[in-house]
C-alpha cells in the first residue's frame, strides 16, 4: 500500500480548515464585523439602514441594533455579536467601542503572526495588557458625587450626542435622570420599572415621563366610564367568556323551551361573570385574554373600566405598580386581591387611545412615554433613551467616570507602552499592540468627524505627554480640550466592559487553528493525506 494512501476520518459533510487558514479566516471575519460598524462611532458618526427578507426597515447607528439585524452567519463574526449584546446587557451604550477594539486587537495581532510569533504569546501579553488597563482605569476615573444631577445629565447628553435625540438632549437627559432618581432605592436601582411606551403622534420634543404605567390598549367598549378615580384594580389571566369544550360536545334538545333555556343559561353564567368582579369591588379590569360581548355590556352598565388582552410583560408591570395579584381563577377574586391606584382613565394620542394608570401604589413604577412622527424615529429614540438610562445607572452603582472623546483611550495607551518596557520576552511587542488598538477609538471619532486623524493623534499625544491627561477630541467644536471641564464625561464601567469583552474575544479567536464546519447538505468526501 502506497504511504500516501488518504484516509478518510470526517463525515462526508464536514469541511475544514486548519493552522493559518483558519486563523485568517477568523480573523478576517471578526475585522469586517468591526468594520462594518465603524462609521457609526462618535457625535458623527452616520446611520445605517438595514431591509430585513420581508421588507422590515431599521435606521440606526447602534452598534448591537446593526449586528442583530445583518442576520450574520460565519461562527468568529458572531462571536463579535456576543459581546455587543453583552455590552448591551451589562451597561447599555458602547458596543461600538466593545467591537471596535476586538477587531482591532485581532487585526494588530496579524501582524505578530506575521512575525512568527505564537497566538499563546499574543493572547497572554493581551491579558495582561488588559489586567493593566483596569488598574490605569481606577487611577485615572473620577469618583463623582451622585447627588449632582448637572454631571449625570452631561452624562445623558454624551450618551445622546449624534443620535435622532440630539435636537432634544437636554430635555430628555433631565427626563432620564429623573426617572433614575425616582426608581434609586439605596443605591440600588432596578431599570426594568421603567417601562417605555411608544406612540406615533407629535414630535419626539412632546416625549414625557408618566408616574404610573401606560397601556397601549383601549377600555373594551365606548359605554364604560372614561375615567375611573380612586381606582381598585383586578388582573386576571383568564378568559372572560364562555368555556368551549375540549373535545367534541353534542347537546341534544327536543323542545324550542330546552333551546331557550340553554341559551338563557349562557347568559346567566356570562352576567354571573360581571357580577362576581363588582361584588369583589373591583372598578377596573385588565385581562391578558378576551372579554365577551356580554361581560362587557353588564361591566359597562356597572361603570366598570376594563381592558383585555394585554400582554404578559404589561400584566406584570401593573402588578408590580398597582399591588394586585394575577388571578388565574375568577373565583379567587376578592378585595385584598385587587390592586389600588388614583386614577385610570383613558387618553387619545393621535390615532390611538391609550390607558393611564396614575398615582400607583408603587411610586417607584413610571413610564417613558415617546412621542415622534414615524417608527424609524422613535424606535431610534428608544434606543437613545435606554443608553442614557443604562449610564445614568452604571454611574450610580459606581459612582465613577472617566474622560470621553478618546481622552481616556489615548492616556491608557500611554500607560501601556509605559509598562510594556517593564517586560523582557515577546509579550512586550503584543502589549504595545493592545496599546496601539486603544488608539483606533480617537483615531476613527477624528475620521467620522471629517478631521485628520494623523494630525489629531500627534496634537493628542503631545497634550498627554504634557500632563493634559483629560485631553480628547471635542467634535462640536473640532478642538483638543479638556473633556472634564466641557462635560464630555462616560461611565467608567463603559469601558472596563468593553475592554474586557473585547480581549476575551480577541484571544480566544487566537486560539483556534482548526475549525470544523458540518454543511446542512452532504457534498463529496473530504480526504486528508498525512494527517499526525
Amino acid at each position: 500500500m502506497s504511504d500516501k494512501q488518504p484516509i478518510y476520518i470526517l463525515p462526508e459533510n464536514v469541511d475544514r480548515m486548519i493552522g493559518k487558514t483558519a486563523q485568517r479566516n477568523n480573523i478576517l471575519a471578526a475585522r469586517l464585523v468591526s468594520d462594518a460598524i465603524k462609521t457609526t462611532l462618535g457625535p458623527k458618526g452616520m446611520d445605517k439602514m438595514l431591509v430585513d427578507s420581508i421588507g422590515d426597515i431599521t435606521i440606526t447607528n447602534d452598534g448591537v441594533t446593526i449586528l442583530e439585524k445583518m442576520e450574520i452567519e460565519h461562527p468568529a463574526a458572531k462571536m463579535m455579536v456576543e459581546i455587543s449584546k453583552t455590552q448591551e446587557n451589562e451597561v447599555g451604550d458602547g458596543t461600538t467601542t466593545a467591537v471596535m477594539i476586538a477587531g482591532k486587537l485581532l487585526e494588530n495581532a496579524e501582524k505578530l503572526l506575521d512575525l512568527k510569533i505564537h497566538p499563546t504569546i499574543i493572547t497572554k501579553g493581551y491579558n495582561l495588557a488588559a489586567e493593566k488597563v483596569k488598574e490605569y482605569l481606577n487611577e485615572l476615573s473620577i469618583e463623582i458625587d451622585s447627588s449632582k444631577e448637572d454631571l449625570l445629565k452631561c452624562l445623558v447628553m454624551t450618551a445622546m450626542t449624534g443620535k435622532s435625540a440630539e435636537i432634544v438632549k437636554e430635555k430628555f437627559s433631565e427626563l432620564i435622570v429623573k426617572a433614575i432618581k425616582q426608581i434609586e432605592e439605596n443605591g440600588n436601582i432596578d431599570i426594568s420599572n421603567i417601562k417605555i411606551v411608544k406612540n406615533k403622534s407629535k414630535g419626539i420634543e412632546n416625549t414625557e415621563l408618566i408616574k404610573g404605567i401606560v397601556i397601549d390598549k383601549e377600555r373594551v367598549s365606548i359605554d364604560m366610564p372614561q375615567r375611573i378615580e380612586n381606582a381598585k384594580i383586578a388582573l386576571i389571566s383568564e378568559s372572560l367568556e364562555l368555556k368551549t369544550p375540549g373535545s367534541e360536545t353534542k347537546i341534544e334538545i327536543t323542545s324550542p323551551n330546552q333551546l331557550q333555556d340553554f341559551l338563557n343559561r349562557e347568559e346567566r353564567i356570562l352576567k354571573q361573570i360581571a357580577e362576581q368582579i363588582k361584588s369583589s369591588g373591583a372598578n377596573v379590569i385588565f385581562c391578558q385574554k378576551g372579554i365577551d360581548d356580554v361581560v362587557q355590556y353588564y361591566l359597562a352598565k356597572e361603570g366598570i373600566y376594563a381592558c383585555r388582552r394585554i400582554p404578559k410583560s404589561d400584566m406584570e408591570s401593573l402588578s408590580k405598580a398597582t399591588g394586585g395579584k394575577i388571578l388565574t381563577n375568577l373565583n379567587e377574586l376578592s378585595e385584598n386581591q385587587l390592586g389600588k391606584a388614583e386614577i385610570v382613565e383613558e387618553i387619545k394620542q393621535g390615532e390611538e387611545a391609550m390607558t393611564y394608570i396614575k398615582g400607583c401604589e408603587n411610586p417607584k413604577s413610571i413610564t417613558i412615554l415617546i412621542h415622534g412622527g414615524s417608527e424609524h424615529v422613535i424606535d431610534e429614540v428608544e434606543r437613545a433613551i435606554k443608553d442614557g438610562l443604562g449610564d445614568v445607572a452604571a454611574v450610580l452603582k459606581d459612582k465613577r467616570i472617566v474622560a470621553g472623546a478618546g481622552a481616556i483611550e489615548i492616556e491608557l495607551s500611554k500607560k501601556i507602552r509605559e509598562f510594556s518596557n517593564s517586560l523582557s520576552g515577546r509579550e512586550q511587542l503584543a502589549v504595545q499592540e493592545f496599546a496601539d488598538a486603544l488608539e483606533f477609538i480617537p483615531s476613527t471619532l477624528a475620521e467620522n468627524a471629517g478631521l485628520d486623524p494623523i494630525d489629531i493623534l500627534t496634537e493628542l499625544k503631545s497634550k498627554h505627554d504634557n500632563g493634559e491627561k483629560y485631553a480628547g477630541i471635542n467634535i462640536l467644536n473640532n478642538k483638543v480640550e479638556n473633556c472634564i471641564e466641557a462635560g464630555i464625561i462616560e461611565p467608567m464601567k463603559i469601558k472596563t466592559q468593553a475592554i474586557s469583552s473585547a480581549t476575551e474575544v480577541a484571544t480566544m479567536i487566537l486560539r483556534i487553528d482548526d475549525v470544523l464546519a458540518s454543511k446542512s447538505q452532504p457534498s463529496k468526501s473530504n480526504s486528508i493525506s498525512d494527517m499526525d
